[in-house]
């Protein structure tokens, strides 16, 4: 990793990595409640004007080659230079070049990785060229194509911590990307839905590319020779210390592929459309708080604990052992009020945006199992997030075999699972994974904090969550007595009442016992940027 380093004046360590914390949640939160917000209000449209087979193609299909694309291309870059000691905007154009020539190799790993993704999905499909579907895989390894040729500008901003140009250029691309594909269904009737899908990833990957290349060009004064930096005679001229953790990363990105997108690989490969509907669905609506704060939340706090564990404070222990706590407590905490709410209005929130068609089918009741998950989840990518920031290459390598069994664990329980209960199994095979690697997780960070006391997993466990559960039982009982599927809107007033009457009940018994704790989450945006 690079060498380089520089200070923040006039911020304690401390202050520093809370003011870090909380300015990188508030511009990640912020980017992602935009662009998947928007998405997530178009989809209510969209699942009422599309077959259950067109949203399969649309939720599942061309979503997951897309991302296996770009997470295979750019996931070990993006975690391996955020570790780089390259900070802020002291970082010379020395540093920066350092970075750039390894973000670089990013680009011709993606060519090579969306060629063969093509490749593999013509053959396996057995697709000809002139098929709309083949046409529309080929549009979206385009769109691949494009993201990749921003993603070294990307990598620099998110080291400048120019976070607020990625809310700008995230939200502009998805809020293009919903308008093509609206005026597309709209205007456009007899063009294949999967054309239409794919154009409208072109345009996202579009808007992607030109936003972060106009950015440094025009607003920041880089010269092109500056965003790529290579040299006649010293092209072999790089950190070879980043590339191979970058190389590392990028070995263990093939792992966490199958253990974050091996459902869906499972539910292409042996079910139903109507099952890859019912997941996508489910998925897109459950993970809306993974992706709006848990992820976000993840990003920040592993940003947190990288800086934090590379700096040489005497109380680096104590202050990493109270970071995770507070990091760990917080998403228990939003966990456990989903755990405690969602699965006795799971059915309502189907019913409300999507209609009874959905609603009466199996969708309400995988959207009940997504609850359980996401505050497994919730704890894996926080603890995660804690390994990979601070474990050195040796304990990465391990975790990296760990993976590997993790992997086949899961793709067994997939495989089993998806046989015997459909999209719900598919749910619980990604519970007992999630569980498996929290684990391996918690293992590791009782070795790490074994000889300091400013760690321990009890204390992590936030005050008042008897309360969340009591409420979760007594919800699931109202929802039994009064809710009545064929007389559904008095009788979910009803209902709801009863719910919020419970959830400020708990909001007010969890404050009373953690108001410091939760003050201090407030305090937050008292942060200078």
């Amino acid at each position: 990793m690079s060498k380089a380093s520089s200070t923040v004046p006039s911020e304690t360590p401390k202050d520093g990595d809370r003011a870090n914390l909380s300015r990188t949640f508030k511009y990640l939160l912020g980017t992602q409640f935009l662009s998947r917000g928007i998405p997530f209000i178009f989809n209510s449209w969209i699942v009422r004007h599309l077959t259950q087979e067109d949203y399969a193609v649309y939720a599942v299909q061309f979503h997951l080659f897309v991302t296996c694309v770009l997470f295979l291309s750019r996931e070990g870059f993006r975690r391996a230079c955020m570790r780089a000691d390259i900070k802020f905007e002291g970082a010379s154009a020395k540093d920066n070049a350092a970075l750039l020539k390894v973000a670089w190799m990013s680009f011709p790993l993606g060519v090579v990785i969306t060629i063969a993704g093509c490749v593999f999905v013509f053959w396996w499909q057995g697709l000809q060229h002139s098929d709309p579907y083949a046409q529309a895989i080929l549009i979206n390894g385009f769109a691949c194509i494009l993201e990749l040729l921003a993603e070294p500008l990307y990598i620099l901003s998110q080291t400048l911590f120019l976070l607020k140009l990625r809310l700008v250029v995230e939200t502009l691309a998805t809020f293009s990307r919903c308008v093509t594909m609206y005026i597309l269904i709209l205007n456009l009737t007899n063009m294949e839905k999967g054309i239409v899908f794919a154009l409208s990833q072109a345009a996202y990957g579009a808007c992607i590319f030109l936003g972060y290349w106009s950015y440094f060009l025009l607003f920041r004064a880089y010269r092109s020779s500056d965003l790529i930096p290579f040299r006649l005679g010293h092209m072999m001229n790089f950190d070879k210390q980043l590339s191979n953790m970058c190389m590392l990363f990028t070995l263990q990105s093939f792992r966490k592929l199958i253990l974050q997108e091996g459902e869906k690989i499972v539910l292409v490969w042996l079910d139903t459309p109507y099952n890859q509907a019912v997941y996508g669905l489910v998925d897109k609506l459950g993970s809306l708080v993974v992706r709006l704060v848990f992820l976000p939340f993840e990003e920040s706090s592993y940003s947190t604990f990288a800086r934090s564990a590379s700096g040489q404070s005497p109380n680096k222990s104590k202050n990493l052992g109270r970071r995770l706590t507070e990091a760990l407590k917080l998403v228990l905490l939003i966990g456990l009020v989903f755990l405690a709410f969602g699965p006795s209005y799971s059915y309502c929130l189907i019913r409300l945006l999507y209609g009874q068609k959905w609603s009466d089918g199996e969708a309400s009741t995988a959207l009940r199992y997504y609850c359980l998950y996401i505050i497994v989840l919730a704890m894996n990518g926080t603890s995660e997030a804690f390994l990979h920031a601070v474990a050195t290459e040796n304990q990465l390598k391990r975790s990296n075999n760990s993976l590997l069994v993790f992997s086949l664990i899961y793709v067994a329980l997939n495989v089993l699972l998806i046989r015997s209960v459909g999209a719900i199994g598919l749910i619980l095979a990604n519970s007992l994974n999630m569980i498996l690697r929290i684990i391996y997780s918690a293992i590791f960070i009782k070795h790490f904090f074994q000889e300091s006391s400013s760690f321990s997993f009890c204390s992590c466990l936030p005050s008042g969550w008897t309360i969340l559960l009591l409420s979760g039982v007594a919800t699931l009982i109202s929802e039994k007595v009064f809710l009545d599927r064929e007389n559904f809107w008095s009788s979910f007033f009803i209902h709801f009442c009863i719910g919020f009457a419970f959830f400020c009940t708990s909001a007010f018994v969890i404050y009373r016992r953690e108001r410091p704790f939760i003050n201090k989450i407030i305090r937050f945006r008292d942060h200078s940027d």
